[in-house]
């Protein structure tokens, strides 16, 4: 089987496409833009130096190629998708702002596609479709891990100024007695895990209701996440294992191509 991977949001296509081909033998390609990959998260694919319209074009000639298209937040090419290969499977996968209250204002672009995922619990409204499927997004653990040689600084909290009320913040490294670095995130994705295993703890997103991906990479390193409500999580939910998701992700393509 093979599967084109359109867009690369967060770097979880990266992910889902190196995992797939391990376990299950599939030929993935993730494609994306270089201008908007500036912390280099495309870790398996390629990155192209072209515009808009060039990209377009050339992942609808690509399609062709594959049994599979996966696409990432880009909603708008999948009627294009499906009038050139209306027997060609189609997942179209959202990831956060991309759906974020705007179900209905997408619907002519969701309602093509052959499957829909989307990637956290607090995209879910009544707008969703029923037909809509919570994928959690995978954690890379070949990156993301405990170091072989415990450094990190006792006592010690990392935010990054990003969805973050930095009062909110504070006030959760207070009541923790933890003391508090705020960074902003331009922090190259391989030298991530080294910076989050210089800490006990890692205060996520206070704005939006949902552990973000970098708090679930924190909690792979072995990590404390304090996420938005204050509460304190200890350990990486198995449904972010990137096996299960991918375990997850496989069933559905099969399904599909069954269907067709």
């Amino acid at each position: 089987m093979s599967i084109l991977h359109i867009w690369n949001t967060a770097g979880v296509a990266s992910v889902i496409a190196k995992y797939m081909d391990r376990l299950f033998g599939t030929r993935s390609l993730v494609v994306h833009r270089r201008a908007f990959d500036p912390f280099s998260s495309t870790t398996y694919g390629e990155l192209w130096d072209c515009g808009a319209k060039l990209f377009a074009l050339r992942c609808l000639l690509l399609a062709r190629k594959f049994d599979i298209v996966h696409i990432h937040s880009l909603d708008k090419l999948v009627p294009y998708l499906k009038l050139l290969y209306p027997g060609k499977p189609i997942v179209l996968h959202y990831h956060g702002s991309d759906i974020r209250g705007k179900w209905l204002q997408k619907r002519k672009y969701w309602s093509k596609a052959d499957a829909i995922l989307y990637s956290t619990p607090d995209l879910l409204d009544n707008e969703t479709p029923r037909n809509a499927v919570y994928m959690p997004n995978p954690v890379d653990t070949d990156l993301f891990h405990p170091p072989s040689e415990d450094k990190r600084r006792q006592n010690s909290v990392l935010a990054f100024v990003y969805h973050l009320d930095k009062n909110k913040a504070y006030a959760y490294a207070k009541k923790y007695g933890l003391s508090v670095d705020f960074l902003e995130r331009a922090i190259p994705y391989r030298d991530m895990p080294s910076k989050l295993n210089e800490y006990e703890y890692y205060i996520d997103q206070t704005e939006i209701p949902s552990l973000s991906k970098t708090a679930l990479e924190a909690l792979a390193c072995g990590l404390k996440v304090i996420r938005w409500d204050g509460e304190i999580v200890d350990k990486l939910p198995e449904e972010h294992r990137p096996e299960k998701v991918v375990r997850r992700i496989w069933e559905i393509y099969q399904q599909l191509i069954k269907d067709m």
